[in-house]
């Protein structure tokens, strides 16, 4: 059976200062308690970003098992055994641009954490694995079924420029293109080309163009290319469903189901805008990136 459970301390007596670290107080405190975890369990879950600090109005996430708590501190423990078991493929490295950099996300791997664990996130596989080592903010999302490019930035002044580039994508001052992949089923050539999808998605308006790319008979699959012009939440998946033609692996709106042996076959494929950090500068200055050949979709 999988251990769940959530702990929470506040540190309100005087120690010695030894015995004040957020370690000695969660391990002690956890031992008053029916979950029997060793110390280099709890280790392992902090690392993997299952302890919470509080400090007056503030809570955060906490790594650093010698800081000293000061009374009135609060610890929160978030215990899932599954989540911190859970592994993920290596991102891979597209684009270090200093202020932020561009990634190829893999299957599996979440934008951001949850109070369990932020392990298998782009941000922290991103703060782990620059050099140098920088902050992590991240700027827009990619679904964790989902593969391809995802932008994180590394400072608050490029996080605050690049988050409204993407929430501001219509306008004609950064010029924001994103295009996708996807693997569907069915002949996509039978329909018009290029396929403009309207439909509304969450009641609200949605935008979507479909080009075919390849159709395989054998497996009655299309590779289709795709280019929207919103970013309504899965946005792509629900306008290819209406249509006709799910997307292979989509088990939320196609019809794959748990049992399917393929993962969700949709990719972030190019990314281009004007960089608003250079316009801030009185510079114009467009960046493409596009991910590398071996790791776009293909029929299977």
């Amino acid at each position: 059976m999988t251990l769940i459970f959530e702990h929470h301390v506040t540190f309100d007596t005087t120690l010695n200062d030894a015995s004040n670290t957020a370690l000695s107080v969660l391990c002690a405190s956890l031992k008053e308690t029916e979950y029997l975890l060793s110390t280099s369990q709890i280790k392992q879950a902090i690392n993997k970003g299952a302890l919470w600090l509080t400090r007056g109005k503030h809570t955060q996430r906490l790594r650093r098992v010698k800081k000293t708590l000061l009374p009135t501190d609060e610890l929160h423990f978030y215990y899932n055994e599954a989540v911190l078991s859970s592994e993920v493929a290596e991102a891979t490295l597209i684009s270090d641009e200093g202020e932020y950099s561009v990634w190829y996300k893999p299957f599996g791997m979440l934008s951001q954490g949850s109070k369990w664990s932020d392990h298998c996130t782009i941000a922290r596989f991103a703060q782990q694995h620059l050099v140098p080592e920088r902050p992590v903010f991240i700027v827009h999302r990619l679904d964790k079924a989902a593969t391809g490019l995802i932008l994180v930035a590394h400072s608050k002044k490029a996080a605050r420029a690049l988050t409204n580039m993407f929430e501001n994508r219509s306008t004609e001052d950064n010029l924001l293109s994103k295009n996708y992949q996807i693997i569907v089923h069915g002949d996509h050539n039978a329909n018009a080309q290029p396929q403009v999808i309207s439909s509304e998605v969450d009641e609200k308006a949605a935008r979507s163009t479909f080009t075919c790319l390849a159709y395989d008979k054998a497996q009655d699959h299309s590779l289709i290319s795709v280019k929207i012009d919103t970013g309504r939440k899965h946005q792509i998946r629900i306008h290819a469903a209406s249509i006709g033609f799910p997307v292979v692996g989509d088990r939320l709106h196609g019809i794959a189901d748990n049992n399917s042996a393929q993962n969700l076959q949709l990719c972030a494929v190019s990314l281009s805008f004007i960089c608003p950090l250079s316009i801030e500068k009185g510079q114009t200055i467009k960046k493409v990136f596009e991910v590398p050949e071996a790791l776009k979709l293909s029929f299977v």
